[in-house]
Parts: structure tokens; sequence; C-alpha cells
């Protein structure tokens, strides 16, 4: 009997929706655009999260940054033109100073120094620019770069020079197109050498390259860093070789040269809870071993990223918290529309009663009418939040991912919205007395 009564009740919600459906609609207008809001607030913040998590990866985890910097001229008015070299000489950046850390700290588990040389590739008649990077082995472990084909670097290859290179996807994609690439030769600048392997396409984004300065790895061609000293240059020997002298009878010769041996050190130490410790002796010892000087830069990847995470984690709650207070107004305005609905529906009320209905068969039917006005928002919500998300992304750079959890978590909101601020019209459209309102008319 019960059930009967609900179903009953249920239908008399559905046929009075109907009735009035330009009034539903415009009723249920605010939870409409408040779940679409909610669903795509969380959709940029999921894209945000899962872009972070991409960065991470790209630029390895627990990782530590070491780059050179090249100070410009810098002398005090009055001071003569030869006092303002007084400082200290510094070797700069170099190979023994990646030994060193990887002996001296415990806490780091791998070092991979690296030497980036602009040059020019030629192959079958195509020339274009490129990076070709002089690396050990252990780059492509803490970069998390794999091979698709071929093989690494062999310890022969790594000590005797060999003219040897793995390159990225992109460069097999431009120069052995519908050909093997390996086994075959490229010419990097003015050696040629032969590829033994090609890694796997790694996506980069352009947030990632302007936040990290992360390169694109697939059009980077490496060679063995031995291969890099001994077959193109190694700067720390040219400065050797003139005795720590870098200056030549150009007075500014010095603003903008490069004496450091090493472009790039990518340490990695065991414990996250270790970066910040291990950067601190990474930078006194570099600064005793380069004279006090300090000519590097040290740069926590994985910290940088955590604070923007966390500051797109704030922008993103203030955005639903906007989206939330859209649902918070539309189930206002159905309680509003409701309440003043009841006025205009005593009489409907009345009959109603007239033929059977208790008051609490008018509560349920008018929970039952707000409840269905909020579950058809909801629907109608989801789907502009969907279509929204999905424009944004397209239309965009902002990567959007629309996930179960917003979709469930916004149309529960929903739900219990119109249920909530239902009860309130509900109850007192049960109290009208559809005789005494008679009397006025």
């Amino acid at each position: 009997m019960n059930r009967e009564r609900t179903l009953s009740n249920l239908r008399i919600a559905m046929t009075a929706l109907w009735d009035n459906k330009v009034r539903s609609i415009l009723t249920a207008l605010g939870i409409i655009f408040g779940v679409a809001a909610v669903i795509t607030m969380l959709a940029i913040g999921k894209g945000a999260q899962e872009e972070i998590l991409s960065q991470i990866k790209l630029v390895g985890v627990n990782n530590i940054e070491i780059k050179p910097v090249v100070e410009q001229s810098e002398v005090e008015v009055g001071v003569e033109q030869g006092q303002e070299n007084n400082k200290k000489f510094s070797k700069g950046l170099d190979l023994k100073d990646a030994n060193s850390i990887q002996k001296v700290i415990p806490s780091v588990s791998n070092i991979s120094p690296e030497i980036i040389l602009d040059t020019y590739v030629i192959n079958n008649g195509i020339q274009r620019t490129a990076k070709l990077i002089g690396v050990t082995p252990s780059f492509f472990e803490i970069s998390n770069i794999g091979l698709r084909k071929g093989r690494m670097f062999t310890n022969y290859q790594l000590e005797h020079a060999d003219a040897v290179c793995i390159i990225g996807s992109g460069i097999a994609k431009k120069f052995f197109t519908g050909g093997e690439a390996l086994g075959k030769e490229l010419k990097c600048g003015s050696q040629w050498l032969t590829v033994v392997g090609i890694t796997e396409d790694i996506a980069v984004t352009q947030k990632a390259k302007e936040n990290l300065g992360i390169r694109d790895y697939n059009m980077d061609i490496y060679t063995p860093i031995n291969t890099m000293l001994v077959r193109y240059e190694d700067r720390g020997k040219l400065i050797a070789d003139q005795g720590g002298n870098w200056d030549d009878e150009d007075e500014n010769a010095n603003t903008n040269f490069n004496y450091h041996q090493v472009d790039r050190m990518v340490v990695q130490v065991e414990e996250s809870e270790l970066l910040s410790s291990s950067a601190e002796i990474i930078s006194r010892m570099l600064k005793r071993r380069h004279n006090d000087q300090v000519d590097f830069e040290i740069m926590i990847p994985e910290h940088l990223l955590q604070q923007q995470q966390k500051t797109k984690d704030i922008f993103n709650l203030v955005l639903s918290a906007i989206a939330g207070i859209s649902l918070l107004v539309g189930g206002i305005g159905i309680m509003n529309i409701m309440l003043a609905s009841v006025l205009e529906r005593t009489r409907e009320i009345g009959t109603r009663m007239a033929i059977g209905a208790r008051k609490n068969d008018i509560i349920n039917q008018f929970l039952f009418e707000a409840l269905l006005i909020s579950l058809s928002g909801g629907v109608i919500g989801i789907i502009l939040g969907i279509v929204a998300s999905f424009s944004i992304s397209q239309f965009s750079e902002i990567e959007t991912i629309v996930s179960p959890f917003a979709i469930l978590i916004s149309f529960g909101v929903a739900s219990a919205t119109g249920l909530i601020f239902g009860i309130s019209p509900a109850r007192k459209a049960a109290m009208q007395n559809p005789v005494e309102s008679l009397r006025y008319e």
C-alpha cells in the first residue's frame, strides 16, 4: 500500500512539472549551471594535477639540477679597468665536480653530467639544427627515457670515445623516414656518428618547456660524454691550456664566455626528505671547489612543481567554491519558486485532499517535484559540464580531465540540494487550508 501511494505521489509530481514546463526549466537553471561549473572546475583541476605529475616524471623523482652561471663583467665607478678581474679564478663545473659529489655525499644515488652542443645534422640531403648531448648511461635512467630500438652505449664505446649516438624519436622520423636508422651514419657537426639506439617517444608539453626549461628530448642526439670531449670540444681543457686565464686582448672577452666544461648536472638523491639538505651540501662543496666563486645555480624541480601544485589547488578551491555557491543559489531558487507556487496551487492542494490525499502525501508530492527538478537539472548540468570541459581542452592550452568522482559528487550535491530546499515548500503546502483561502476570493 505504501509503495502504491509513493508511486502515485511520484506520478502526480511528474504531471505537475510537465504541466508547468517553462517554470520547471527556469527553476532548474541554477542547478544546471551549478553542476556544470563544478564538473568543469574539477576537470581543470584534475588536468592540472596530471600535468604536474607528467612534468615530475620528465624531470625525474628526487632530482637536483645544477647549471653553470656565466657572470657578466662588472666594475665599480672609479675603478681602473685592470682592477675588475681581481676575483679568484674558478675552473667552472666539470666532470671532477660530478665525481666528487657522487663519492662524498652519501645521500646521492646517481648523477648525470651533460655537455650540450648546438650544431647541425645532415643526412640524405636534409640539414637542420639540433642539440648534441654528451651523456653517461645514468642520464637515461634519471630522466626516465627508455629505448624503443637498439641498445645502450657499451663500456668500450664509453671508454674509447667511439663515434656512436642514440637519437630521439623525432630525429629518427625526420632523417630516416621509411627506413631503418640503426647502424646508419648521421653527420653531427664535423663528425659522422653511427646510430646504435632510438629513444621512445616522449610527450613534452609547452608548459613543461616554459616552466622547467625542459628540452624536446625527441629532437636530441645523445653521444658518450667522452666522445663529446675528445671529438668535439673540451672547454675545461681549453682553460687549462691557457693556465686558467681566458682573457685575451679584447677587454670584453670574458663577458659572455662559457668556461664550464659541463653544461648541466642532474643529481638524484635517495629520499625526497633529503633534497633540501643535499642541495645545501652540494652548494657548499661546489663553492669550495670553485675558490668561493658562486658560478653555478642549484634548482630542485620537484619543489617548484609542488609549489605550482599548491597554487593551482588554491585556485581550483576558490573556483569550486564559486561553483558550489551557484548550486546553493540554485537550491534557494527552487525553494523560492516552489514557495510561490504553493500559494498559486491552493485549490489544487484542496482538490487532492478532497479525493483522499493526506498531509504526508502532499509533502511527498512537493518533495518529489523538488527532487525531480534537481535530478533533471543535475543530468543536464553533467552533460553541459562534460561538453564545456571538452571545449576548453580543444580550443585552449588548458588540459581538462573529467573524472567519475567529479560527476558523482556534483550529482550527489545537486540531489541533496533539491531535497533540502524542497522540505520547506512541501511542509508549507501540507499546512495550506483550501477552505480558508476560498473565503478571501
